[in-house]
């Protein structure tokens, strides 16, 4: 039998036709796989790049506090709150102590600033006048301190508080200002532009204050001894609770914490804006020394018109140091340096009722007490 009759003609090729298929069955299954590794890839790229958007969207807006953190947040607000509400109440405060109208309206109205006025040199030390004499003596010191302020360098020819506009006849007291037309006080009194500063120690005797209020002059009594910080007493006439002395308290040292209410007469000038005294009276029981010696260092001085000073001689007076001749040397030293800033004397009263004593002797005919009144004559 012949074998190509028997077997279909189909099947000779159909083995390489199956091979065929099954290539490009592989091949695509091939490619199936690569497109599909390439769509997963894609997809995690595709993951990454949400989250990092994610992370920057998250930088970008607040994430929510945790409770300690908000906690922490509020109280840093809260603290940040009370500081500036303190600054505020401060403000105020400070501002509604200036402007109280139960407070004297003198104390928190100053007057204006001068145009004129220059810059001051402070000093620190005095210039002391030569010995009077080759060999030092207290003999020689204390007469030629006695006969300085026994000799009148201006005359005035009306000194009494007598002549003061409003005031009734009394006897002639030793607190004497000069009303003399070529000094100008009268006028200042009757145009009511008058300013007298006293400072004292325990002194009940106010009639010079009372004298000077009537007649115009605005009076500012200086008395640590009230309870009120200041009291007004008629419509010209002021009482504050304040001391003066040579230097300020210091507050880091709890000493001075006792002497809150000692300034120095420029810190007062300061605090109460005024610019100048009409008048400076002092009786400071042997204090005035050092107090006329920082106003003179400071140079106070050009802003008062009088002064009118009660001195001691009994003993050298707080914290005035050497031996008597050089402690009398240092008392002319100063009335010297008043002289260089054209105070002229022009009344002295030796008190007889005092004890007659000079630096605890008998001696030099002198009193332990004088009251002495100068006038600036550069004042205007």
């Amino acid at each position: 039998m012949n074998l190509s009759t028997v077997v279909p003609r189909g099947l000779c090729c159909s083995t390489p036709e199956r091979r065929l298929g099954k290539f490009l069955a592989f091949r695509l299954c091939l490619l199936s796989a690569t497109l599909l590794l390439l769509s997963l890839q894609l997809g995690l790229r595709r993951s990454s790049w949400d989250a990092s958007d994610a992370k920057h969207s998250t930088e970008r807006e607040p994430r929510a506090p945790s409770p300690r953190g908000e906690r922490r947040r509020r109280i840093d607000d809260s603290r940040v709150a009370n500081e500036e509400t303190s600054r505020r109440q401060v403000t105020y405060v400070r501002s509604g102590r200036r402007r109280s109208a139960a407070e004297p309206t003198c104390c928190a109205q100053g007057a204006p600033p001068r145009s004129n006025t220059r810059k001051k040199t402070i000093r620190w030390h005095i210039n002391l006048q030569p010995w009077s004499s080759p060999i030092p003596s207290l003999s020689n010191e204390a007469l030629r301190l006695l006969k300085y302020i026994s000799t009148m360098q201006v005359s005035c020819s009306h000194m009494n508080t007598e002549n003061l506009p409003g005031k009734p006849d009394s006897p002639r007291r030793p607190w004497s200002v000069c009303l003399d037309d070529k000094f100008n006080l009268v006028h200042q009194i009757k145009n009511k532009q008058c300013r007298l500063y006293s400072l004292g120690l325990g002194s009940d005797d106010n009639e010079f204050e009372i004298s000077m209020a009537n007649g115009g002059c605005e009076v500012h009594r200086f008395d640590p001894s009230i309870k009120p910080a200041h009291v007004q007493e008629g419509q010209h006439l002021w009482y504050h609770r304040l001391s003066v002395d040579w230097r300020d308290p210091n507050p880091m040292i709890a000493a001075h914490k006792l002497h809150a209410n000692t300034k120095k007469l420029g810190t007062i000038l300061n605090d109460f804006g005024h610019h100048k005294i009409d008048i400076l009276k002092a009786d400071m029981e042997s204090a005035e020394w050092k107090i006329l010696e920082n106003l003179i260092l400071e140079d106070i001085t050009e802003q008062i018109g009088q002064l009118v000073l009660e001195i001691h001689v009994h003993w050298p007076g707080f914290e005035v140091s050497g031996n008597d001749s050089s402690v009398v040397r240092y008392w002319y030293s100063l009335l010297k340096e008043l002289e260089l800033k054209d105070f002229k004397l022009f009344h002295t009263y030796k008190d007889l009722s005092k004890p007659q004593m000079f630096l605890k002797r008998e001696a030099f005919n002198a009193s332990s007490c004088y009251t002495l009144s100068w006038v600036n004559t550069r004042w205007k």
